[in-house]
C-alpha cells in the first residue's frame, strides 16, 4: 500500500500543469502570477496528503472483499439476487472484483470531492488576499507616478555591478530622446566641464555612496538640477528641470559663475601681461597691480607693491593723468618710465570706471627701435636695388620718376641731372624714341598709350622689347600700392643666345642618341617621357606619334608588357621613375622577352629628378656567355679528371718505387750476398734514380692535394734550428756527390714558431735541392734563419749562374724549369710547392737574383698560426 501511495505521488509530480477544477477563475494577472502559483501548489500538496491514504484504503477493501466473498454471499442471498439481477454473479470471480472496484471508486470520489472543496476554499482565500495586496500596490504605484509626473524629471537607477541601469521619466525637457545611452553620454548634451563634474560625482556615488547636488545648464540652454543618492543599496540619479524661483536663482548663479570666470580670465591675462597693469580705488590709491608692475618698481611681489603704494609714473605724469580722468577722457601718452633701474619708453593708457580707474603701460622701446631699423632697411633696400644688375625704375601716381638704379640709368644712357628733374614716363619714352633706343613701332602713339595703361591696371604686365641695337628686353610693369608703376628691364639677350645654343646641343644630343644601338629613354620627374632615341622606338615597336606626345611611364609599360610580361621588373622600373624617395638607387635587371631575346635594363636617377632608362640587347652576349660557361665547365671536368688521374697514377707509382728502393738498399747493404764494385755502383744508381722519381711523385701528389683544397696543416711548435738540421741532413748525399759546401747560420735563441713541421722541412729541402742543382763544384750554399718582428725569415742563397730578368716572374710557376746551362734537371715543381706551402702558412716568398751573381730565395713564416687558405 505504501508503494502504491508513492506511485501516486510520482504520478502527481509528473503532472505539474494539472489544477483542481474551479467554477469561476479570474483572468491571470502578471503581477499576481507568482502568488497564485504558490497557492495552487500548496493546495495540491494538501490534497495529495489526503488522496494517497484514501486510495490505499479503497484497494485494501477490495482485497478483503475478495477473500471473504463466498461466506458473505452464503449468509445473505438477497444481495446476491440483486447482484444477479444486475448481471454480477457472486459465484464468479469477475463479479466479486467488480463489486470491490465500485465500492473503492465511490470512496475515492467522495474523498476527492472533499479535498477539492477544501483546496478551493483555501485558494479562494489566498486569491482574495493577493488581490487586495495588488490593489494596494497599484494605488501606491499610481501615487508614485503622480508624484513623479508632477515635475519634469528623470530617474536613473543602478541596481548593482554588471546590471544595466533603469530609466524612468521623460527626458524630453533635456532636449534628447528617451535613450539610455544617449542620456548617459553627458558630454553630448552638457558642456565639457559640467559633464566631467557629474561623471566624477556618479563615480563617487556608485563607488562610495557619496550623494551630491549639482546645478547645471545644458547645451540647448535648459537649466536643471542633478541629485545623486544611495537608496537601499542602489545608486539613484535624479535629473529635474529647474523652474520658478529655483530657475531664477540658478540663472543668477550661472551668470555669477560666468562673470567670475570672466573676471578670473581677465585677471590671469593681466597677471601674465608682460607690461605693468594697475587698478586704483576712488581715492586714486593703488588697489591692485600685476607681477610685471611689481618687477618694474622692484617690489617683492604684487601685494607688497600695492600695500606700499609704489608708483610707476612720475608725479607730474600722474597729475596730468588724474586731470584727464577727472575731465572724463582717457589718458593716452608715451612716457619715459624707470623700469628696474633703466629708463624705457612706455605707451601708457588709463581709463576711468565707476569704482576707480585702471591703467596699463606697454614697453614700446623695441617698437621705436624697429621703426628706426625699418628706416635703415629701406635705405639698405634702395642701395640693394641700385646694385642690382636688372634695371629698375619707379614712377609715382603723377607718372613722374621717383626712384631708379644705376642699371636703369646705364641701360638707357640717361644723365643723372636729367633724372633728378623728375621727368614723366611719357617724356622719357619720347626721348628714348628720339635717340632711336626703343623698338621700332608702326603706330608709336598707340604703343605708348598701351605702355602707360599700366597706371590704371591692378595686374602685373609683361612685354618684350627688341631695340634696334639687337638686344632682347623683358619688361615687367607692376602697379604700386601707393599709386604709380614699377618697371623692371631684364636684358635676356645672353639668355636667349644660350637657349639657342642649348636647343642646338639638344638636337646634337638627339642625333647622337639615335646612333646608339642601346635603347635610351629619359623620363621627367612627373613620369612622362622627355627624350628617347630611335633604338628605343624600334626595339619595343612603339608608335612615333605616341612618343611625340610624351606619354606617361605607365602607358609605355603597358605597351612594352606585350613583348616582356615580367611584372616584377616593370614594377621596379615604375617605382624608380615615379617614386618619391629622397635617395633613389640605380637598378639593373635582365629582361626576358617573348621572342627569346634578352635585354639588360638599367635605370639611373638624374640630378634634375629625371630618370635615365636604357635597354641593351644582350641576346648574343648571353649566348656567348653560355658557350663559355659550358666550355669552362668542360675544362673544369677535364682538370678534375686530370687531377684524379695524376693522383691515382702517383699512388700506383709510389708502391713499386718503394719496393725498388727497398730492394736496391738490400743489394747495397749486401745482405743477400756479396756484390762486386760494378754491381754496387749499379745498385747505387738504382737507389738514387728511384729516390729522385719518388720525390717527383711526392711533389705531384702534394700539388694535386693543394689543387683540390683538401690539404690540412698539422700545426704545432716548429723548432727552427732542428728543422734546418733535418733539411740539411736530407741533402748530405747530394752535397757530397757534387762537392758543394753547406753553411747554416741561426741565432741560438731563435726558438720556435707555429706551423706544420713536416711542410716547413719540405720547403727548406726543396730550396736547398734547387740551390745545389744550380751550383758548381767547390761553391757554397748558405741556409740562414733570423727573426724580424713577428716573423721568422729563412734565406737560401747559392753562388750559381743566377736567373735572367725575364725568367724571374715565372720561376714559381708549375713546370717552369730553366736550367740556364746548369746540370740541374727537374719538372719545375719544387719552387711551386714552396710558394704554396709558405702561403698556406700565411707567409711570403720571393727571390733576388741576377746573372753571374747567384740566387737568394727568401721566405717568411708568421709566429702565430693563421687559417690555411687556398694555394694559387
Amino acid at each position: 500500500m505504501q508503494r502504491w501511495a508513492g506511485q501516486c505521488g510520482s504520478y502527481r509530480s509528473r503532472r505539474p500543469g494539472a489544477e483542481w477544477p474551479i467554477a469561476s477563475r479570474p483572468a491571470a494577472d502578471p503581477a499576481r502570477t507568482g502568488s497564485s502559483r504558490r497557492a495552487g501548489s500548496f493546495a495540491l500538496r494538501r490534497a495529495g496528503a489526503f488522496l494517497c491514504p484514501a486510495l490505499s484504503a479503497v484497494f485494501a477493501g477490495a482485497g478483503l472483499t475478495s477473500l471473504f466473498s463466498a461466506r458473505a454471499f452464503a449468509q445473505d442471498t438477497t444481495p446476491l439476487t440483486r447482484l444477479v439481477e444486475l448481471g454480477l454473479s457472486p459465484d464468479e470471480p469477475r463479479g466479486v472484483a467488480s463489486v470491490a472496484f465500485i465500492v473503492g471508486l465511490t470512496v475515492f470520489a467522495i474523498t476527492v470531492a472533499v479535498l477539492h472543496i477544501h483546496a478551493r476554499n483555501l485558494w479562494t482565500r489566498r486569491h482574495r488576499a493577493l488581490s487586495d495586496h495588488a490593489e494596494d500596490t497599484e494605488l501606491a504605484l499610481d501615487r508614485a507616478k503622480l508624484f513623479l509626473n508632477a515635475e519634469r524629471q528623470v530617474f536613473i537607477v543602478w541596481a548593482g555591478e554588471g546590471e544595466p541601469p533603469v530609466i524612468e521619466g521623460d527626458p524630453s525637457f533635456i532636449g534628447i530622446q528617451a535613450n539610455l545611452n544617449r542620456l548617459l553620454a553627458f558630454g553630448a548634451w552638457l558642456p565639457p566641464d559640467r559633464a566631467g563634474a557629474i561623471e566624477a560625482a556618479l563615480d563617487r556615488l556608485r563607488g562610495h555612496g557619496e550623494g551630491f547636488d549639482l546645478a547645471m545648464q545644458t547645451n540647448s540652454g535648459h537649466f536643471l538640477e542633478a541629485q545623486g543618492r544611495a537608496v537601499a543599496g542602489r545608486a539613484v540619479l535624479r535629473l529635474r528641470e529647474t523652474t520658478g524661483d529655483r530657475l531664477e536663482l540658478q540663472k543668477t548663479s550661472e551668470s555669477l559663475r560666468k562673470l567670475s570666470e570672466e573676471a578670473d580670465t581677465l585677471r590671469a591675462l593681466l597677471e601674465a601681461l608682460p607690461g605693468p597693469a594697475w587698478r586704483r580705488d576712488r581715492l586714486a590709491r593703488l588697489a591692485w597691480v600685476n607681477a610685471s608692475y611689481a618687477h618694474c618698481v622692484e617690489a617683492t611681489d604684487a601685494r607688497d607693491a600695492a600695500a606700499r603704494g609704489l608708483e610707476l609714473l612720475e608725479r607730474a605724469d600722474r597729475e596730468r593723468c588724474e586731470r584727464a580722468l577727472r575731465d572724463g577722457s582717457a589718458f593716452h601718452e608715451k612716457l619715459n618710465v624707470v623700469v628696474a633701474g633703466q629708463r624705457r619708453l612706455h605707451d601708457v593708457l588709463s581709463v576711468q570706471a565707476n569704482g576707480g580707474s585702471a591703467g596699463i603701460a606697454l614697453d614700446v622701446s623695441g617698437a621705436e627701435a624697429l621703426e628706426a631699423d625699418l628706416e635703415r632697411q629701406a635705405k639698405a633696400h634702395a642701395l640693394l636695388i641700385d646694385r642690382l644688375p636688372t634695371a629698375v625704375v619707379v614712377f609715382d601716381g603723377a607718372k613722374r620718376i621717383a626712384a631708379w638704379n644705376s642699371a636703369y640709368r646705364d641701360m638707357w644712357q640717361l644723365d643723372e641731372a636729367y633724372l633728378r628733374n623728375a621727368p614723366t614716363d611719357g617724356e622719357i619714352l619720347d626721348r628714348l624714341r628720339t635717340e632711336r633706343r626703343l623698338p621700332e613701332q608702326g603706330d608709336y602713339r598707340a604703343w605708348k598709350n598701351q605702355i602707360l595703361s599700366g597706371y590704371h591696371s591692378v595686374e602685373t604686365r609683361e612685354d618684350w622689347w627688341y631695340p634696334a641695337d639687337g638686344r632682347a628686353l623683358r619688361v615687367v610693369s607692376s602697379p604700386n600700392p601707393q599709386g604709380g608703376v614699377t618697371y623692371m628691364f631684364d636684358d635676356v639677350t645672353e639668355r636667349m643666345r644660350l637657349a639657342a645654343q642649348f636647343e642646338a646641343l639638344t638636337r646634337v644630343q638627339s642625333e647622337t642618341l639615335d646612333t646608339l644601338k642601346e635603347a635610351v629613354a629619359v623620363f621627367g620627374p612627373d613620369g612622362k617621357l622627355k627624350l628617347h632615341n630611335l633604338a628605343f622606338l624600334t626595339s619595343w615597336k612603339l608608335s612615333p606619334t605616341l612618343l611625340k606626345t610624351g606619354p606617361h611611364v605607365d602607358a609605355i609599360i603597358d605597351l612594352c608588357r606585350t613583348l616582356a610580361p615580367d611584372a616584377k621588373i616593370w614594377e621596379a622600373l615604375r617605382a624608380m621613375v615615379t617614386g618619391l624617395s629622397d635617395q633613389r638607387q640605380a637598378i639593373e635587371k635582365r629582361l626576358m622577352r617573348s621572342d627569346a631575346s634578352q635585354f639588360d635594363v638599367a635605370a639611373a636617377p638624374l640630378p634634375d629628378g629625371a630618370t635615365l632608362v636604357t635597354f641593351t640587347d644582350v641576346t648574343d652576349k648571353v649566348s656567348a656567355e653560355k658557350a663559355l660557361r659550358e666550355r669552362n665547365e668542360a675544362l673544369e671536368r677535364a682538370a678534375n679528371l686530370r687531377d684524379d688521374f695524376v693522383h691515382l697514377v702517383s699512388y700506383e707509382l709510389r708502391s713499386p718505387l718503394t719496393n725498388i728502393i727497398g730492394f736496391s738498399q738490400l743489394l747495397r747493404d749486401q745482405t743477400v750476398g756479396p756484390l762486386n764494385e760494378r754491381q754496387l755502383d749499379y745498385a747505387g744508381h738504382i737507389s738514387r734514380s728511384s729516390a729522385a722519381l719518388l720525390a717527383i711523385v711526392t711533389d705531384i701528389l702534394d700539388l694535386a692535394t693543394i689543387d683540390k683544397g683538401s690539404i690540412d696543416l698539422e700545426l704545432g711548435a716548429v723548432d727552427v734550428r732542428e728543422t734546418m738540421s733535418a733539411a740539411a741532413e736530407g741533402v748530405q748525399d747530394r752535397l757530397a756527390e757534387a762537392g758543394i759546401r753547406l753553411e747554416i747560420a741561426s741565432a741560438p735563441e731563435i726558438g720556435t714558431f707555429v706551423g706544420d713541421k713536416k711542410r716547413v722541412r719540405q720547403v727548406l729541402f726543396n730550396l736547398l735541392s734547387n740551390a745545389i742543382g744550380f751550383s758548381s763544384s767547390g761553391q757554397t750554399v748558405r741556409l740562414k734563419a733570423e727573426r724580424q718582428g713577428s716573423e721568422v725569415v729563412f734565406t737560401v742563397s747559392d753562388e750559381g749562374r743566377g736567373i735572367p730578368e725575364e725568367l724571374k716572374g715565372r720561376v714559381f710557376d708549375r713546370f717552369e724549369s730553366h736550367t740556364t746551362g746548369a746540370r740541374h734537371r727537374g719538372l719545375g715543381l719544387g719552387l711551386s710547392i714552396v710558394r704554396s706551402f709558405v702561403e698556406l702558412h700565411g707567409g711570403r716568398v720571393w727571390l733576388d737574383s741576377s746573372p753571374g751573381r747567384g740566387t737568394t730565395v727568401i721566405c717568411t713564416f708568421p709566429d702565430a698560426a693563421v687559417p690555411a687558405r687556398q694555394a694559387s
